[in-house]
């Protein structure tokens, strides 16, 4: 009977000798309690924690990635969405996280929650479509401030989806057609705009000369002939009328009738060339 108690003491000797023995990873640390106070923090490696009077907490120090729950957020312009978002975050102070809050993680997800609510309903929904690095600025610096406290670090938050009602996305369709409309129209103008003003110096270089005017009328009748699938024609009498505002302009007026008769029928003739001699020419080469 004695060798049976005696083996049963070495027994849970052993026992208790192996279970003092912890092994901590690189990544891991031991929150000591001695007598229910806090000693001090292990690890990693292998510590010695003395049974029924020495408590040990492990806490992991790696990056935490914590996905919150899409919210119900009410714009500052009263439009209604549902907002989801990525929050990473990771333990700097093993012994804050275990003594100034009971579960450290769903603190933060409860926590990382109710800031996204109220961070994002101060906005209007412009900017949170638009200014999404801001935002996360903003809510990043929020909830690293109050968890501090808990020797949690919040490195980052990131919104992942912005959702709206089908109704919402048609007005806002509508809103970024009209505004392209609009920037069309005004691009249109400034176009017309540039171009009278390029018309203009042209006009004022042709009128210096008729003989340019002639000749981008003959190149205007060059482009057009180019197209064989359409007839075009144009009226002799707008040339003439033309070339005899021209001459007009440039021919001093005439002291009686006789003399401006005859200066207007020596520009005639100069300007209107024979062509008798150039048809019958052609009739000659056919023949």
């Amino acid at each position: 009977m004695i060798e049976y108690f005696t083996l049963a003491i070495v027994l849970i000797v052993i026992s208790l000798l192996v279970s003092m023995f912890r092994i901590l990873r690189e990544y891991e640390r031991g929150v000591i309690f001695l007598l229910g106070r806090f000693q001090k923090v292990k690890g990693p490696g292998l510590i010695i924690v003395i049974p029924f009077i020495q408590q040990m907490v492990r806490t992991d120090l790696r990056t935490i990635v914590l996905d919150v729950p899409s919210q119900d957020v009410i714009s500052r312009d009263n439009v209604s969405v549902k907002v989801n978002a990525v929050l990473y975050f990771r333990v700097m102070d093993p012994q804050n996280a275990v003594i100034n809050v009971e579960n450290f993680y769903a603190a933060t997800s409860q926590l990382a929650q109710t800031t996204l609510r109220s961070v994002l309903g101060k906005h209007d929904l412009d900017n949170m479509l638009a200014s999404r690095d801001e935002l996360n600025e903003d809510i990043q610096e929020i909830l690293d401030a109050q968890t501090d406290a808990w020797g949690i670090k919040v490195s980052n938050v990131e919104i992942k989806h912005v959702d709206l009602d089908d109704s919402m996305i048609r007005v806002i369709a509508r809103q970024a057609e009209a505004e392209r409309t609009r920037r069309a129209k005004i691009i249109h103008a400034e176009g017309e705009q540039q171009a009278s003003k390029r018309l203009l110096e042209a006009a004022r270089t042709l009128s210096k000369r008729s003989e340019a005017l002639q000749l981008r009328y003959l190149q205007t009748l060059t482009d057009i002939s180019n197209d064989k699938t359409n007839t075009i024609v144009f009226p002799v009498d707008l040339l003439r009328d033309l070339q005899k505002t021209v001459a007009g302009a440039e021919t001093p007026e005439p002291e009686d009738e006789d003399e401006g008769e005859e200066t207007a029928a020596a520009h005639s003739s100069s300007e209107f060339p024979d062509t008798s001699s150039v048809l019958g020419g052609d009739e000659e080469a056919k023949a």
